[in-house]
């Protein structure tokens, strides 16, 4: 167990090869504090070694800076050093990238990669002409000077190469199809960009390209034009009157589904009268589906009596629709609506409220219109942000969770942060997981402290069996304690709970207490435990407790404890 004289003499050590200009020493000393997970107690060693000049204490302390939300600081030390460190260059590059400044990013990672040889700011170029559309030129860098070790690029190169093969597969189609007047063929074709889907979120640069197929595709393909309409809504808000329009004359030329998602794309959006017309044409075209969306739209309206019409005529038999007829009747005697169902007669006081500048009246909007997961997200977020900004956690934390939809993985961090320090519970969870997922430990115990703090009990097992890997077994006992009394066999968590608690009873001295746990977490680990990690962490796995060795220990403990004496002779 590392002791506090370790830390200092190990900490000097690093501060004086730092003056001694003795990189490896340095660097090596510094591992002590990495891997041993004491990041907290490493700190004022690498300010003062950063003082001294050591680069790797410049890119380790930059690295916490960053993990811990001081992004300001880690550009700083990053960008004091990346000029002639190529480690620090990709750091930089990565931390502008994320902050929206691509164009210096690129010149830092460029930098990194020509002074220094750096694959990973290689890769990270890449990624960025990638993602300004230029894939074709990416693959071609990230395979120029390629050495027998930088196999790394090889998973990005096919990548950016298979995008260019479905651009040019569906534009030689298209050129078939538009020579043959054939909307089939186009239709056939258009459907191939329907690979591209899961990356036009990280890649943007593929939109217009894609954008330009599929409006050559919808000139010959009504149907065509629908699927032009959903890529318009899902990466961009300036499309939604072509979306509109294309989604109308799909209609109008008979294509199924087309007047219903018309109506689901106007509600998500708070368009209600619209929403409606186009529920009520997909029926008259005989669709059953809008129905119940038309039930649910009246029955959030207050329009109790079309509501039950509709239900019923989805189907009396649905069980579904049972327990919507069954709600409405409650509503007509005047019954509460349940927490999550929204009145919709409160919209349009609510955007015009919104419009004039108040930022709960918007977030209450986007609220309203927030439960079709996310699929609304670009529209939501610019009527949620400004409550989020002016300190409403709730909000906060909702915005969070939209630009996890969008793939906006560093504005999600930002937000959760901003949540989570006002006090949501979930978003400390979510800080305690990046924190661990940056091998942070201490950082992430601390966030899983306080989301166990106000009131979760898993987070109260996370907090527990983080303090157990760090042999804090007291400190444990009470965060495990509460997740296994609170808990019951139906917890994903419960085997895990047991094995984790189990320890921490054996090393405080109660061994009895600590058999049936530890008899539980051995028998069931395999099956219950195992299945929810990563088989390729290997850090996480060295972390872990081996249940059926703490029993076998627990074991030989209880077979030393001498026999209590029963008073006879």
């Amino acid at each position: 167990m590392t002791t506090q004289d370790d830390i200092q003499t190990r900490g000097e050590a690093l501060v004086a090869a730092a003056l001694a200009k003795d990189a490896k020493a340095a660097h090596r000393h510094t591992d002590f504090f990495v891997f041993g997970r004491i990041i907290d107690e490493g700190i004022s060693y690498w300010e003062r070694a950063v003082e001294a000049g050591d680069i790797w204490s410049h890119y380790t302390l930059a690295r916490y800076r960053k993990i811990r939300g001081d992004r300001q600081a880690a550009d700083a030390l990053y960008r004091a050093v990346a000029e002639y460190d190529a480690g620090c260059a990709y750091g930089l590059g990565v931390l502008l990238r994320e902050d929206g400044k691509t164009e210096e990013a690129a010149e830092w990672l460029r930098k990194g990669w020509e002074n220094g040889r750096h694959l990973d700011c290689k890769i990270e170029l890449g990624k960025i002409m990638a993602a300004e559309g230029r894939c074709a030129e990416a693959s071609a860098f990230l395979m120029s000077k390629v050495d027998l070790g930088d196999i790394a690029v090889y998973r990005w190169s096919r990548l950016f190469d298979s995008f260019e093969e479905v651009f040019d597969r569906v534009a030689a189609a298209l050129d078939i199809a538009e020579a043959d007047e054939d909307g089939p063929a186009a239709l056939a074709a258009v459907r191939e960009l329907f690979e591209l889907d899961r990356h036009f979120a990280d890649y943007p640069g593929l939109v217009p390209r894609a954008d330009a197929l599929y409006r050559r595709g919808s000139a010959l393909s009504a149907e065509a034009g629908m699927y032009y309409a959903m890529f318009l809504t899902e990466t961009g808000e300036e499309g939604w009157p072509d979306a509109v329009e294309l989604l109308l004359r799909a209609r109008e030329a008979g294509v199924g589904q087309a007047a219903s998602l018309l109506g689901v794309k106007c509600e998500q959006r708070g368009e209600l009268a619209e929403a409606e017309r186009a529920h009520r044409l997909a029926v008259e075209e005989g669709e059953e589906a809008p129905k119940w969306n038309l039930g649910m739209l009246c029955m959030r309206l207050g329009r109790y009596d079309e509501a039950e019409r509709w239900f019923r005529e989805f189907g009396e038999d649905d069980q579904d629709a049972v327990q919507q007829l069954a709600r409405i009747a409650v509503l007509r005697e005047g019954g509460p609506r349940a927490a999550d169902e929204p009145d919709y007669r409160q919209l349009p006081g609510l955007r015009e409220a919104a419009e004039s500048g108040d930022a709960e009246a918007g977030y209450a909007y986007a609220s309203m219109l927030n439960d079709w997961r996310g699929k609304n997200a670009r529209y939501l977020i610019p009527w949620m942000a400004p409550a989020a900004r002016a300190g409403n956690t709730d909000a906060a934390y909702d915005v969070a969770r939209l630009y996890e939809v969008l793939r906006r993985f560093t504005d999600r961090d930002t937000w959760h942060r901003v949540a989570a320090e006002g006090g949501d519970r979930h978003s400390c969870h979510h800080m305690g997981w990046l924190s661990d997922h940056h091998r942070d430990y201490q950082e992430s115990e601390r966030w899983y402290v306080r989301a166990a703090e106000l009131g979760s009990r898993l987070d109260s097992m996370i907090a527990g069996k983080l303090m157990v890997q760090r042999q804090a077994y007291a400190e444990a006992e009470p965060y495990l304690r509460r997740a296994w009394e609170e808990g019951d066999d139906n917890d994903k968590f419960r085997t895990e709970t047991a094995g984790y608690y189990g320890v921490a009873l054996r090393h405080l001295g109660r061994p009895e207490d600590a058999v049936d746990l530890l008899e539980l977490a051995a028998d069931r680990w395999e099956d219950d435990v195992l299945p929810l990690y990563d088989p390729d962490n290997l850090d996480l796995h060295a972390r872990m407790i081996r249940p059926e060795e703490e029993l076998e220990a627990l074991d030989e403990q209880l077979e030393e404890e001498p026999e209590e004496e029963d008073g006879r002779e």
